[in-house]
């Protein structure tokens, strides 16, 4: 037969089998809220960071006396033991409920108090700790869970940042690598001047190098937590000395600074921190997909396509056609980008709030956290799988760049643009290349053309201003 234990809270009492690990709220919360399939356990590191501030409460009120040693002992003992080794079972709460956190609070708050008690007295049920009283003294769920968020995203935001940089790694290999490769230049998806194909990688990476500037950035801003703040902003059931004394066990126990809020009203219900974070992981998701979109381009064909470069093929690419293969890494790479501009749509509606907190915190972390995730695994994935194997195809690069009526700009660069244009034309309707017209029209020299218009010339002010700054008969 199995074992049961008698719960109580403000709406009554419940019979639950004494092998749980959570109490009454939680049974609530888990049969009330069986939305998504979700729960707080499956955000990484948020059930720890609760359990950290569960374990800096209890050392601060048992500093300043308000909280006896011992209880503060079983508390810490069982904050501990989350902290070490999360049971995803004992914490069921869906990522989608209401109450402003409540339930995500509460479940912790009863898988604490119940250990403590087990600890203390040998068994889960009793009041020897109790969930509210003793766990979750000094505290209110406003200010937990928001400290709670800020404590999570700050180490997942740490996490992006070393994938991103090992990302910058490798464009930075293959700029190099690609420094001699001469290609043609594109604008509005037509021929433009030539560049080369390392210093087209050179703009990936600087744009995802600025963003490890924002990354910075935003993660220092949840440093700022609204921890001590209670229910409203105003302190009220926390006790003297607690404040300083909850923020220096807390930056103890997690290795960081955390301070609090300096406006305690303004951190209960302004939200726009998480907006400012959201628009960061969006910036980095939208180079990324630009990135894996021109990859799809320059790799088209391979045979009636662009195909200046190859991908690397990581699997057949058709039930169908035999030997086809398609650029599925920067294909998902993209999705990971619409998901990512889906879940910034969410957290800008979700940071609107109203009056003197906001309650959409469940669903602003579910998504912040989401993205991060999404980006920190397909970053590797993206570098190893896609960008390390990139190959150039040198010689339809420059077969390119020669070809293209672009190259006219030259003769409008040393001449003018009314003889460039006639040139430009000359070549489109005989279907010459721009050099072989300058020659025919003894603009140039066959040898003097051949210098001037190498597209090589082009992709590089000391190269072009060197012979450029000769007069030309």
């Amino acid at each position: 037969m199995t074992s049961m234990r008698e719960e109580h809270d403000a709406l009554g009492d419940m019979a639950l089998p004494d092998a749980l690990d959570y109490g009454i709220q939680t049974a609530r919360a888990r049969d009330n809220f069986p939305v998504s399939g979700k729960t707080i356990a499956d955000i990484p590191g948020f059930v720890r960071s609760i359990a950290q501030i569960k374990k800096a409460a209890a050392l601060a009120n048992s500093r300043i006396g308000v909280l006896a040693i011992e209880t503060a002992r079983a508390i810490v003992q069982a904050a501990d033991e989350v902290i070490a080794a999360p049971k995803a079972e004992a914490f069921p709460v869906d990522i989608y409920h209401g109450g402003g956190g409540t339930s995500a609070n509460m479940n912790l708050n009863e898988v604490i108090g119940i250990r403590a008690n087990q600890i203390l007295t040998g068994r889960k049920g009793g009041d020897a700790v109790h969930p509210n009283t003793h766990v979750n003294m000094g505290q209110s769920t406003n200010d937990v869970i928001p400290a709670a968020m800020k404590i999570t995203v700050y180490g997942a935001l740490n996490d992006l940042e070393q994938e991103t940089v090992a990302f910058i790694d490798m464009l930075a290999a293959k700029e190099v690598e690609f420094s001699g490769v001469v290609k043609l230049g594109r604008t509005c998806l037509q021929d433009a001047l030539p560049i080369t194909l390392g210093q087209q990688f050179s703009g990936y990476r600087e744009g995802l190098e600025r963003q490890i500037t924002e990354l910075n950035r935003v993660r220092e801003m949840c440093l700022s937590l609204p921890l001590a703040a209670t229910a409203v902003g105003t302190e009220f059931g926390t006790f003297p000395g607690y404040k300083p004394a909850v923020y220096e066990e807390l930056s103890r126990i997690t290795g960081t600074a955390f301070v609090p809020e300096v406006n305690f009203f303004d951190g209960l219900q302004n939200a726009d921190v998480w907006m400012s974070i959201s628009s960061v992981l969006k910036g980095l998701g939208l180079l990324l997909n630009k990135l894996a979109a021109d990859l799809r381009l320059m790799s088209s064909g391979p045979r009636a396509g662009l195909a200046e470069i190859e991908l690397p093929s990581v699997q057949p690419g058709s039930s169908i056609m035999p030997g086809k293969v398609n650029p599925v890494i920067p294909e998902m790479v993209m999705q990971v980008y619409f998901r990512v501009l889906g879940n910034d749509a969410a957290v800008s509606r979700a940071c609107e709030g109203e009056l003197d907190l906001n309650v959409w915190e469940s669903l602003i972390l579910n998504a912040i956290s989401e993205s991060i995730c999404l980006l920190v695994r397909v970053l590797p994935l993206f570098a190893e799988k896609c960008i390390r194997g990139i190959r150039a195809n040198s010689e339809r690069c420059e077969s390119n760049a020669r070809e293209s009526l672009a190259m006219s700009t030259v003769v409008a660069t040393l001449f003018d643009y009314q003889l460039a244009s006639k040139v430009a034309h000359l070549a489109a309707a005989e279907g010459k290349t721009v050099e072989k017209v300058i020659v025919d029209l003894g603009i140039m020299t066959e040898e003097r053309a051949k210098i001037c218009l190498d597209p090589a010339v082009l992709t590089a002010p000391e190269k072009f201003n060197a012979l450029f700054s000769q007069k030309i008969g």
